[in-house]
């Protein structure tokens, strides 16, 4: 694969992409780098890395892409809010439309601060389950929840990415839920 290839994947992609980084992009981090800002990046960071897109040609491009995409955004939250450098939490935008104010930002961190450690626990208790079920599920399955669910895409952008007609989409993406609703009921031992 070339960096043209990826250049068309990205053009082909490109809407998914930014709806992506715009649900996970950290809002303070949203002060320094835009949606935008994180796929190039993931460009960037595509072309660097050829020989991750030859490698497993069964795996969608798509779904490389989306791979790429978080470490991207891991690696600007590392550079940006864990650097010892200028506090990003200290930012405040002096004007223009963001996507988080410096408001929204404390309110967001007194929220913090009211998590009970009941909650935290059965939250951690839940992710663990939900982890330990999606280790049961097979990789269609995964992805086809992941694209629905991570990504908000519909049946027919999920059929778009995985080369599948929509209607194989839909009945995937109904199979793997109840797929995840039985694992899940058993091993927790509650019915869904």
């Amino acid at each position: 694969m070339d960096n043209r290839l990826i250049e068309q994947a990205f053009i082909e992609f490109h809407t998914q992409l930014v709806r992506l980084a715009t649900q996970h992009l950290n809002p303070v981090l949203a002060q320094r780098v835009t949606p935008d800002d994180v796929v190039q990046e993931t460009f960037l960071a595509a072309c660097k890395r050829l020989n991750y897109f030859e490698a497993n040609p069964e795996v969608p491009v798509y779904c490389k892409l989306r791979k790429l995409l978080f470490q991207t955004l891991s690696d600007l939250e590392r550079k940006h809010l864990q650097a010892q450098k200028r506090d990003a939490f200290k930012e405040l935008c002096v004007g223009g439309d963001t996507t988080a104010t410096a408001a929204q930002v404390n309110w967001n961190m007194f929220a913090d601060t009211l998590t009970s450690p009941l909650s935290k626990l059965t939250r951690q208790e839940r992710y663990g389950l939900l982890q330990t079920v999606l280790e049961h599920l097979s990789e269609n399955d995964r992805q086809i929840l992941e694209l629905r669910h991570f990504d908000g895409m519909s049946n027919a952008d999920c059929a778009a990415v995985l080369k599948i007609t929509p209607k194989t989409a839909s009945i995937r993406y109904v199979r793997a839920l109840e797929r995840l609703r039985t694992k899940a009921a058993e091993l927790s031992g509650f019915g869904l």
